[in-house]
């Protein structure tokens, strides 16, 4: 069975920071891409970051220059350090692993979620 697990969301005031931690059990990490979503009070879901099985990551237009994706084949896990959060990042953020070589934007492409970890940003 394969599990994701999130850690590390929490309450922080803006321009603050948190490091989202995503623990992949039951399979190997090494080989498949990840990705983060999150989904706001009120809104979908949405593509924050990713990360391909090379270490390349790459970000929503929101995350850019703010969001940092990394991975420890090692640890099994995978790692989203957020910087100057802001009140509008508030949402539940859920890591995800992707089924094959596919679209990394598209929340059917991801074969394993994780339950989320909720992230509030005060103003």
């Amino acid at each position: 069975q394969v599990l994701l697990e999130e850690s590390g969301g929490g309450l922080v005031q803006a321009g603050g920071s948190l490091r989202l931690s995503c623990k992949v059990t039951g399979r190997p990490l090494s080989g498949h891409a990840m990705g983060w979503f999150r989904q706001g009070p009120g809104k979908e879901r949405e593509f924050v970051a990713g990360i391909s099985w090379g270490s390349h990551a790459y970000y929503s237009d929101f995350a850019k220059g703010r969001f940092t994706f990394s991975r420890d084949n090692a640890k099994n896990a995978g790692f989203l350090q957020m910087d100057n959060l802001q009140a509008e990042d508030t949402a539940v953020y859920s890591c995800a692993m992707l089924k094959g070589v596919v679209a990394p934007k598209v929340e059917d492409n991801y074969e394993y979620w994780g339950q989320g970890t909720q992230v509030t940003v005060s103003s």
